[in-house]
């Protein structure tokens, strides 16, 4: 029995440039896949980009992504995925610092 965990990140398939390509992200599903849809769209240099699920009991989303000008989408992905999270660090910072100052509402719910 192998205990070999499959890599994070795959290629699957691409342009020898790296300018076209269709990853495979193990492990992750909509979740992740529609918001690093919506980052890789904010950058001008995407030309394309769009996930899928390939079948509900495979644990991995593919992301193709295709740039403009022969530029890697390697290095767009990369970059996409720090933007997610620092945008996701920057929600949960200001999520927390709104639970300490109790700037929420609060109800009683009735039996």
């Amino acid at each position: 029995m192998s205990s070999e965990t499959p890599d994070k990140l795959k290629i699957l398939k691409s342009s020898p440039d790296l300018s076209a390509a269709t990853y495979q992200i193990h492990d992750e599903s909509h979740t992740i896949g529609n918001s690093l849809r919506w980052m890789l769209m904010k950058n001008p240099k995407v030309e394309f980009c769009g996930y899928s699920v390939p079948h509900p009991s495979e644990n991995v989303i593919n992301v193709r992504i295709q740039m403009y000008d022969n530029l890697s989408s390697l290095d767009a992905l990369i970059t996409a995925l720090d933007d997610l999270d620092k945008l996701c660090e920057t929600v949960e910072d200001q999520y927390l610092e709104s639970l300490r100052a109790q700037e929420y509402e609060t109800w009683d719910e009735k039996s």
